[in-house]
């Protein structure tokens, strides 16, 4: 899909006598017409042909492939070499599971360097994460507009957060509607006790969290309450909110859904249906992880994760501890999405398309964002790296790297609300 691009970025010598002296048939192959230049699209095919032999239980061949890949392996080298590290990782640990004999692990392996620990980041790290690259920044802009509009006139506001970014939007939308003309509202948010332990990861509690909007809020001359709600998942009990008559309802929902079974997803959107929010904004990734078949997820993943591994080639250095660090989280993820199966896969990422389809059958109405949501976002990505962009599929915003779509951002209303 992105081999084009990403052929341009490697040409990687792979003649290796010791590897290829007997190379099985199936694995030629695989190999022919890559030799001498692995780029992009041969690293697929490759990644393809080990899972393939993962899933036949051909421990040979797998371990073959492996070898071969470990040889354009790098966790300092181009986007293609450094995204392969972490798709080898994700292969070894699959492997040692899947395979009914154990697997020999090849000695030295390039991938053996990267890697994941548990990383918990202070407040000032995690803003310097989240200005990384757009990814977040993105989904805040669009969020905190479309909320601020809908809530124009609204004297007494309470916002549902749903989010893996831990509150980092909410000082903007704070300040803004401390400027509202017709003074600001009073402000309570709520989130689950509950989160996903995916990264970014943060060193203090929610509690503390709260505290620090407290004391920005009160800066700002608004009043300001931070609830948070006990729950054991992702999911939502309507009875835990402490609702009130005169309060209007948000609900923000961040790279929240991916993390729950089709089941839950659907649950949680016809619960917050029934608490009729006055908007409802959905923002995540837009890609398909959610394939029972490992094949298709690794296609899809490997594209897809190319995104943010090429914009960080842009201005970071390739020994950058930050972008390291950064491409580690995302390896996280690879090696849930390809390592595991089952309820240890936590990632099951769902397209914009899937996305909507759930809320419209969950009664909601997709509501098009205003002309302010598109200029702040456009002067948003003018201070980023010149290969992102924005495009409108529809009501939904989507920004893209290189035409290529990364997050989307999408409005709700109740069919309630809507008539």
């Amino acid at each position: 899909m992105r081999a084009e691009l990403k052929g341009k970025t490697s040409s990687i010598s792979v003649h290796n006598s010791t590897i290829l002296s007997r190379p099985h048939s199936s694995l030629s192959g695989a190999l022919k017409g890559c030799l001498g230049s692995l780029d992009g699209g041969c690293i697929e095919k490759l990644l393809l042909h080990c899972a393939s032999a993962l899933e036949s239980h051909d421990v040979t061949l797998a371990q073959q492939v492996m070898w071969v890949l470990n040889n354009v392996a790098s966790p300092v080298g181009d986007p293609n070499q450094r995204l392969t590290c972490w798709f080898l990782r994700a292969l070894i640990s699959r492997a040692s599971r899947v395979c009914p004999t154990p697997t020999p692990t090849p000695m030295n392996f390039n991938g053996s360097s990267a890697r994941i620990d548990t990383r918990f980041m202070s407040v000032t790290e995690l803003a310097r994460y989240v200005d990384l690259i757009p990814w977040y920044r993105f989904g805040f802009c669009a969020a905190n507009i479309a909320i601020y509009k809908a809530i124009q006139r609204c004297p007494k506001v309470h916002i549902l957060d749903f989010s893996i970014s831990h509150c980092m939007q909410w000082p903007t939308l704070i300040d803004a509607l401390s400027k509202r003309p017709q003074g600001p509202p009073s402000l309570r948010i709520t989130v689950p006790s509950f989160r996903p332990s995916v990264p970014p990861l943060l060193n203090i509690s929610t509690q503390q969290i709260g505290l620090c909007l407290s004391k920005f809020a009160n800066s700002k001359n608004i009043p300001f309450q931070f609830n948070v709600i006990d729950n054991h998942n992702t999911s939502i009990d309507p009875s835990s909110l402490s609702l009130e008559e005169d309060e209007t309802l948000v609900i923000n929902c961040q790279h929240w859904l991916r993390y729950m079974l089709n089941e839950e997803e659907d649950d949680f959107i016809n619960a917050t249906k029934s608490l009729n929010p006055r908007i409802m904004v959905v923002v995540d990734e837009d890609s398909d992880m959610s394939d029972s078949s490992l094949t298709s997820r690794i296609t899809t993943c490997f594209n897809y994760f190319w995104i943010p591994f090429d914009a960080l080639e842009t201005f970071l250095a390739k020994d950058s501890a930050q972008r390291l660090e950064y491409e580690a989280d995302i390896g996280q993820r690879i090696q849930n999405i390809i390592g595991l199966e089952g309820k240890q896969r936590v990632e099951r990422l769902e397209s914009c398309v899937k996305v909507s389809e759930r809320m419209r059958n969950g009664g909601y109405l997709n509501v098009p964002f205003c002309d302010d949501v598109e200029a702040e976002l456009k002067a948003l990505l003018a201070e980023q790296a010149s290969g992102w962009g924005m495009k409108r599929e529809e009501d939904t915003l989507v920004l893209t790297w290189k035409g290529h779509n990364s997050v989307f951002v999408t409005a709700w209303v109740t069919d309630e609300l809507a008539r």
